[in-house]
């Protein structure tokens, strides 16, 4: 029960916290233009990039926590993991806003090509964006330590009302106060100092009570230094991976066609806040398991969680790819800027969905603690890819790294997944392949084509929106019912609902 409470509300915080991130783009379009935009999409993308300074305390800090909750810490032990966790991350932190303040004015004048916006506002917009991504860096540290205690309901409230304050808050200050990228990273500084205070608050509330204070521990960093150096280097691949097309790309177009790049990537990014709810509540149900020595339970939560990613995420990927541009308009009211958009956000949102669909077993590897496999599978692929990113993209541009980005994660689900069930779960990987993907993702892409083809020539736009929101609701509850495990729950549900109401 306590999982089925923690996925629900992980859905409800993470889709709250993406329609707050993708609801209010085309305001911030309008208010600040396009290249102001792809400043945003900067800011996203150093965010990604500082995350390597992380060197796997979050995700650390997530497992530890877990494990704690499984009887593997004592109070104390805990404690001070988290605070010597803490005052390396507070150092990094300073460390980041310093120096991107210090490479700002390089950054502006050098490295983005800026047409309309003076070097000097892009350069005072670097520098703030810098401080910001410094405090979000802290916030992911409690966040981690309050998702690894499974208090997922309170952790969601908190992130959606948090989520509020910073992007419907973004608008009111764009609105009514200063229409400028500057103000906009005022705002997000101020939201992030509010949040970063209630995450504090909140991690230690639920620690319970110790005699001894909380103090800087080598021994508890020794103890989870493995498993951290691991996750630093998954990282730093995993980086290379996802973000070199974007860092070639800032540097290659014009802001304002990095904009559109990264406004694709936004909206194809909706899809991993429908998989980060089900990870978030299934990687410490996954540790508490493997901790226990519970094989037949893990088997058990391992392909529940994979169908729930593939019913969910397969109908929304497919909606995108064949209603892209439909989407685009309705969203943004630009029939141009869906012009430039869509073609991208059809490769972006094919690549994203098989890359969340290798999530669930990548939780796995984490709940085993075998981090070494990771980087050797994205040592492999980082050689590959970045050559393949580097001649593409000056040729083919943002459609040729978007297709470079598709066959990285083809190569994931096909090879990547074969050695995973090999050695943590033998005899369960075609069951994966053809039970947890292949038949909701079946079904979903048939019943999205015949909504594609059966669509009428001209209508209003309320009622293509109706039209759409019935072709995804009809795809999720098909794709679900493909899903054996999730249609014997659906049916269970159904007899209980029925014997209640009698």
């Amino acid at each position: 029960m306590s999982l089925k409470k923690n996925i629900f509300a992980n859905y409800l915080g993470h889709g709250w916290t993406a329609l707050m991130g993708i609801a209010f783009a085309p305001v911030y379009i309008k208010y600040l233009g396009m290249e102001a935009y792809g400043l945003i999409g900067v800011f996203i993308m150093l965010q990604a990039w500082l995350a390597l300074l992380d060197m796997g305390m979050t995700p650390t800090l997530n497992r530890e926590m877990a494990r704690y909750t499984a009887g593997a810490h004592t109070d104390k032990s805990i404690r001070d993991l988290l605070r010597s966790l803490e005052v390396i991350c507070f150092a990094i932190a300073i460390l980041i806003g310093v120096g991107v303040w210090l490479l700002s004015t390089w950054l502006g004048a050098n490295w983005l090509r800026s047409g309309k916006l003076p070097v000097e506002t892009v350069a005072e917009a670097i520098s703030i964006m810098g401080f910001v991504v410094a405090l979000r860096f802290v916030e992911s540290l409690y966040h981690g330590a309050i998702a690894g205690l499974q208090k997922q309901v309170l952790l969601n409230v908190a992130v959606s009302g948090l989520a509020t304050l910073r992007w419907a808050g973004a608008v009111i200050v764009l609105v009514w106060i200063s229409p400028t990228i500057k103000a906009f990273f005022l705002w997000q500084c101020s939201a992030s100092v509010v949040t970063v205070t209630v995450f504090v608050f909140a991690v230690y509330r639920r620690l319970p009570p110790s005699e001894h204070s909380a103090k800087f521990s080598l021994f508890q960093l020794r103890s989870v230094w493995r498993f951290a150096s691991g996750m630093m280097a998954t990282t730093l691949l995993a980086l290379l991976l996802t973000q070199i097309d974007k860092v070639i790309l800032s540097r290659l177009l014009t802001l304002e066609m990095f904009g559109y790049y990264m406004l694709a990537w936004t909206v194809a990014g909706a899809l991993y806040q429908i998989t980060s709810p089900i990870t978030q509540a299934y990687y410490p149900r996954f540790t508490e398991l493997v901790t226990r020595g519970d094989t037949s339970a893990l088997i058990s939560a391992y392909h529940q969680g994979a169908q729930l990613i593939s019913a969910f995420v397969a109908p929304a990927a497919f909606m995108m790819m064949f209603f892209g541009k439909n989407l685009l308009v309705l969203w943004t009211g630009n029939a141009g800027l869906s012009d430039n958009v869509a073609p991208l956000l059809v490769l972006l949102a094919l690549g994203a969905m098989l890359n969340d669909l290798t999530h669930i077993p990548y939780m796995l590897i984490l709940a085993y603690g075998w981090t070494g496999f990771s980087v050797w599978m994205n040592i492999v692929a980082v050689a590959v890819v970045v050559p393949a990113i580097l001649w593409v993209t000056p040729r083919y541009g943002a459609i040729g790294a978007a297709w470079i980005w598709v066959a990285l994660n083809v190569g994931y689900v096909i090879i990547g997944m074969h050695f995973i069930h090999r050695r943590l779960l033998p005899g369960e990987k075609w069951r994966w392949y053809g039970t947890d993907l292949g038949l909701p993702l079946s079904a979903a892409v048939l019943i999205v084509w015949v909504f594609w083809y059966l669509q009428p020539e001209v209508v209003s736009m309320p009622s293509k929106l109706l039209y759409l929101i019935a072709a995804g609701l009809i795809t999720i509850g098909v794709a679900a019912f493909a899903a054996p495990g999730l249609r014997k729950s659906i049916i269970r549900q159904i007899h209980i609902y029925r014997a209640v109401s009698k």
